[in-house]
């Protein structure tokens, strides 16, 4: 795919909706779906990532989630696109 076709503006914005995606499933998953041990080893490595960006990197990805919670209309996932930031580490 050419950079005039692309469906994502860049690289971190198509990035962050693969993160806030799997972190959205994992967080509603029930024990049936997935194992809450497992769950919790995933998120926490996703928090650790986040922990580990430079501020530059925190920033872009803040204006990403930002803006992806400006355009959400389900409510929930709106709120939890706004709670991730704290709730990651950013």
């Amino acid at each position: 795919m050419s950079d005039t076709t692309a469906a994502y503006p860049s690289l971190v914005h198509a990035l962050a909706e693969v993160v806030v995606d799997l972190t959205w499933f994992i967080e509603g998953a029930d024990d049936e779906r997935m194992d809450q041990d497992d769950a919790v080893k995933a998120l926490e490595g996703v928090a650790a990532v986040m922990g580990r960006l430079s501020a530059g990197q925190r920033g872009e990805l803040l204006a990403v989630i930002e803006g992806m919670a400006g355009a959400e209309t389900d409510p929930r996932r709106r709120a939890f696109l706004r709670d991730f930031p704290e709730g990651f580490g950013l």
